[in-house]
């Protein structure tokens, strides 16, 4: 969502506000703008659409001051127009919001009975308006920020520039997150430390409810509560910070091809020297004390977790429930005795996942989350979490952190099925010399992009598009058609295989390309026989197997994607390439924006 960056610096702030929104890109936005304080003198430039015209417009009209604020909009109350951009202004006050202001307009309808008019869509303006209104009254603009935080319901991450000081800038934050980087008589607060990674690798996160008052030369933090706290300080890893495309065209094309390396970082993570067991982090969990699991999670990490029940129901006789964190947060469902409760999520920041996760704290007997932010809120707020060492990623369609996801599924299943008995020492081993093979066969799979790219051009003159499968390939198919439709702009849909007579065949014509993901395994079969169905009917099969499967079943297909044989319980993850290839071919070849499709953003920090 939104990117926010601030700075009290040394130097001139305009040029290095404008770089550190560009690593903020990633998160998806429509607008964007920067606020300085020069010589006591507040002013701001803004720009819709893509950052480029925001530093056309800086080239033109320069913007001086050693003290700014900049921010990336990902529009949600009102159009990407200029008026909406941020920084928001009224009067000695600018702000920059990630978030949503829930009473807005019980706020707008009380400063309008004031004679405060608006002159925006947005609900941002309010948090400006009301800050200005307290100044008005005489507070400082610590006491009129106290005030503004005091009325505002909702999620917000917010920084505060005021006209006539120089040397002050205030952060808050209540459901989405900020962090402050510290430097040499320098202070900066940023969305995430993608963004600050180049001014500072020490960095605070502030917690929930959190107000910083930051000077070049104090930090002074108080909670929700208004009392004084101490926020630890942490050294960030710098590499795992890089945005840099790495002579890839795009940054999805970069990411699909570095997941040989951070598969097998995470593998080596969590599996011990002598391949004999698997280490979580911290004291473990102890899944003997455990009868049920739920997990909820959103997009594409939602359908890690519904591959993720397999693994556990199989592997380890533990039901499983999963659910869309939206729909789960709202159904006020019952958390027992003995459920362990499973979230993940790329950002670790997910607004309704880190509201599930909420709603089960004091509910279930443990909190587990799988994310790609240690220091993130749900890691933070988790009993145990579980990284998948994706490191960061830009584009974004999710390729390498939903591989990592599943990586460190199947290893927690497998550790699962090992501690209730489930599993011999012995199978355990050789299911973990397996999964240490899957790195090279990644890299062995990676060879069909080629013959992918050909497909792509063909199905890029679709409309439509269908996926099929069965089993652990059911929930490929959901990825492979979120991943379509997301960049390619491609309507398409997943169904599994099973469901095509209920329904979905009254789509199949000779215009309608059917992607059946289908390994020989034990319902090749049945998936075969779904597939003959698609065909007797005119529809364009691409079908994804492996040699056995190919030799058997490609006659009469529209074309055929091979992949490497694999174990069946880790084809999940290797089935992914594929789908990843094809929507980003496809999409390359209609010319959409692959790393930042339209209307979408990577951190969904509001509901």
């Amino acid at each position: 969502m939104c990117g926010i960056v601030g700075i009290l610096g040394k130097h001139e702030a305009a040029p290095t506000l404008v770089e550190a929104l560009k690593r903020l890109e990633y998160r998806g936005y429509d607008s964007a703008g920067i606020a300085t304080v020069n010589d006591g003198t507040l002013d701001r430039r803004r720009a819709v659409g893509k950052l480029v015209n925001l530093s056309d417009l800086l080239v033109h009209e320069p913007l001086a001051g050693k003290s700014g604020i900049g921010h990336t909009r990902w529009a949600t109350h009102g159009a990407p127009t200029l008026g909406n951009t941020h920084p928001h202004r009224a009067g000695r006050v600018a702000v920059v919001h990630n978030g949503i202001i829930e009473n807005y307009r019980e706020l707008r309808a009380e400063l309008a009975k004031a004679g405060i008019a608006y002159q925006t869509e947005t609900d941002t303006e309010t948090v400006a308006l009301l800050a200005q209104h307290h100044l008005d009254q005489g507070a400082t603009p610590e006491e009129a920020v106290r005030c503004t935080l005091g009325r505002l319901e909702g999620a917000y991450a917010l920084a505060f520039l005021f006209d006539g000081e120089p040397d002050l800038m205030i952060g808050a934050r209540k459901g989405s997150p900020l962090a402050i980087g510290h430097g040499e008589g320098e202070v900066f607060l940023g969305s995430d430390a993608i963004a600050l990674a180049p001014m500072t690798d020490r960095i605070t996160y502030l917690e929930e409810g959190d107000c910083a008052v930051l000077t070049r030369s104090s930090i002074r933090i108080t909670d929700a509560e208004g009392q004084p706290v101490e926020r630890q300080a942490r050294t960030i890893r710098i590499d795992a910070t890089r945005v840099d495309k790495a002579g890839h065209k795009h940054f999805m094309s970069k990411e699909i091809a570095e997941q040989p390396t951070v598969v097998s970082e995470t593998l080596a993570a969590y599996i011990a020297n002598d391949a004999g067991g698997i280490n979580l982090p911290g004291d473990g969990f102890d899944f003997t004390k455990v009868n049920r699991i739920v997990m909820a999670s959103c997009g594409t990490a939602y359908y890690a977790c519904l591959t993720a029940k397999y693994w556990f129901e199989q592997l380890a006789e533990l039901p499983v429930e999963v659910d869309f964190a939206s729909e789960f947060r709202y159904r006020t469902p019952p958390v027992t005795d003995g459920t362990a409760a499973i979230f993940v999520s790329q950002s670790g920041e997910t607004a309704d996942t880190l509201a599930a996760l909420r709603y089960c704290a004091g509910r279930a007997s443990a909190i587990l989350s799988v994310t790609n932010v240690p220091e993130s809120s749900i890691a933070r707020e988790s009993d145990l979490n579980l990284p998948i060492f994706a490191g960061a990623e830009i584009g974004v369609a999710s390729t390498k952190a939903f591989t990592c996801q599943l990586t460190v599924l199947l290893l927690l299943a497998l550790k699962a099925a090992h501690a209730r008995g489930k599993m011999s020492d012995d199978t355990l081993r050789a299911k973990l010399a397996a999964l240490r093979g899957l790195p090279a066969i990644m890299n062995q799979a990676m060879a069909i992009e080629d013959g992918v790219r050909g497909i792509a051009q063909r199905l890029a003159k679709s409309r439509d598009a269908l996926f099929l499968g069965r089993g652990v390939m059911f929930p490929l198919a959901l990825e492979g058609a979120l991943k379509l439709k997301e960049i390619s702009y491609i309507h398409a849909e997943a169904y599994a295989s099973g469901e095509l007579k209920h329904g979905p065949i009254a789509l199949i014509d000779e215009a309608m390309p059917v992607v059946v993901m289908a390994p020989k395994d034990a319902l090749f079969d049945k998936t075969v026989s779904n597939m003959q169905e698609v065909m007797a009917r005119g529809g364009k099969v691409i079908l994804v197997t492996d040699a056995a499967g190919a030799e058997e079943a490609s006659e009469g297909v529209w074309h055929t994607i091979i992949l490497p044989d694999i174990d069946n319980e880790i084809a999940p993850i290797l089935y992914a390439l594929p789908v990843q290839y094809l929507a980003y071919h496809t999409a390359v070849a209609k010319g959409t924006d692959v790393d930042q499709p339209r209307n979408l953003a990577k951190s969904v920090t509001v509901e």
